[in-house]
């Protein structure tokens, strides 16, 4: 479904767009999703609405079919990548698992500032991209996806989400198009 509309009280959320997980190979350029997520943040910035930023430094327990990439969850790997320009006023989380809200304070912190629908970017695509999504969806919050502000390292993994999941979780869309209803509400 395209884009047709923001409430009044709408957060970005950018996903894991932090030093170790930019220097992996992916499959669209880091650079392209680093710059138009950082057009998404100034144009939330501009307009007094809350930002949200996300970075992994762990993973859920538990036994896996597949083996476990091994990450090093060191501090220089886990910062956040200096262009997000990280704001007093923006909303820090660091998560554990794949979706920024699991064993979070994410859902309190969003309701206490009363918002009720994310923009959600970031990498990667398949993983913390689209279980930040379903936990948002899941948690009542309505959802819209900048398609353009993410990548993942597995091509088909990216196409999936995309084409499969994430119309069942909100709505899609270009970082152009979400800036264009901002500016578009506040006109």
């Amino acid at each position: 479904m395209p884009l047709t509309t923001l409430d009044p009280r709408t957060a970005l959320i950018v996903v894991d767009l932090q030093k170790g997980i930019v220097a992996l190979p992916l499959a669209h350029p880091v650079e392209n999703v680093i710059g138009r997520t950082r057009a998404l943040l100034d144009a939330f910035r501009k307009r007094g609405l809350p930002v949200v930023l996300v970075n992994v430094a762990g993973g859920a327990p538990g036994r896996t079919e597949q083996p476990r990439r091994a990450l090093a969850f060191t501090p220089d790997w886990i910062e956040l990548i200096p262009e997000l320009d990280r704001q007093a006023t923006d909303i820090a989380v660091t998560k554990q698992t794949w979706g920024a809200f699991a064993s979070t304070d994410l859902e309190s912190r969003l309701k206490s500032l009363g918002v009720t629908q994310v923009v959600i970017t970031g990498i990667a695509t398949g993983t913390g991209v689209e279980a930040t999504a379903r936990q948002a969806y899941e948690h009542g919050l309505n959802v819209t996806l900048a398609i353009d502000a993410m990548t993942d390292g597995r091509p088909e993994a990216h196409d999936y989400s995309i084409r499969q999941v994430f119309p069942r979780l909100g709505e899609t869309g270009t970082v152009q198009e979400v800036i264009d209803l901002l500016e578009t509400r506040s006109a």
